[in-house]
């Protein structure tokens, strides 16, 4: 999941970026309305954390833009401003939720994955193919009911081909998932990934294959059923 955090506090930034990245998310960060604007010019987000608090504006007002625009992107808005009006106003304008600091960031992990949860969103509750599984929530993977354990990126990676079953998944696009906007990634940073989860999956007895469609991307195939007619 690729999220943008709009907040021009420098150490609570900082802290709501680590956190959420041991949680699995690829989150990027801007620290005013002109900064989220070009990032959402450039990638398209599966949710926002918007402080209202910004050095160039309220961003209430972005709220707005973006529902006037028609943009359908989940916002979560993490503010100082805890009164109800306040909560209502923003509610009304087209925020999804409100969180007013200080808050912990275990919290702010929970309400992200119950908004990609929703009717629409980009996360499940549970994932499978074959004997594998991931659960979204708890980011748990188990093959057989067996718990593996897998690395953040790798589950990230796992989460991404499962949501596509079946289908080649393009490298830019499992890079865009995987990799925050200013991380490092060089050449064969994916390929090592992939090549971890598929010998994970493999030691574990998972029966979905990890496919390489050359010069592509990857797709993760469902085992195969034999069987034949009864005559």
């Amino acid at each position: 999941m690729r999220l943008l955090l709009i907040e021009d506090n420098p150490r609570l930034g900082e802290a709501i970026v680590a956190g959420l990245s041991r949680d699995g998310f690829a989150i990027d960060w801007s620290r005013s309305i002109e900064e989220a604007d070009e990032a959402l010019d450039l990638t398209d987000y599966d949710l926002l954390l918007l402080d209202l608090g910004l050095p160039d504006g309220d961003g209430l007002d972005l709220v707005r833009r973006l529902r006037r625009d028609r943009d359908p992107t989940p916002i979560l808005v993490l503010t100082a401003r805890g009164e109800l009006g306040d909560r209502v106003k923003g509610l009304d304008l087209g925020a999804d939720d409100y969180l007013v600091k200080p808050f912990e960031l275990s919290e702010v992990a929970a309400r992200c994955r119950a908004l990609m949860r929703r009717p629409g969103a980009c996360l499940g509750a549970t994932l499978s193919a074959g004997n594998l599984s991931l659960d979204t929530s708890t980011r748990t993977v188990r093959v057989n009911g067996s718990m593996v354990a897998l690395q953040r990126r790798e589950t990230t990676l796992l989460e991404q081909l499962l949501r596509r079953v079946g289908q080649v998944v393009t490298k830019p696009s499992l890079e865009d998932q995987i990799y925050a906007m200013d991380a490092e990634v060089t050449p064969n940073a994916l390929e090592a990934v992939v090549s971890r989860l598929r010998r994970r999956l493999t030691a574990a007895g998972a029966d979905a294959t990890l496919k390489t469609v050359h010069g592509v991307g990857y797709a993760l195939l469902e085992p195969r059923v034999s069987g034949g007619a009864n005559g």
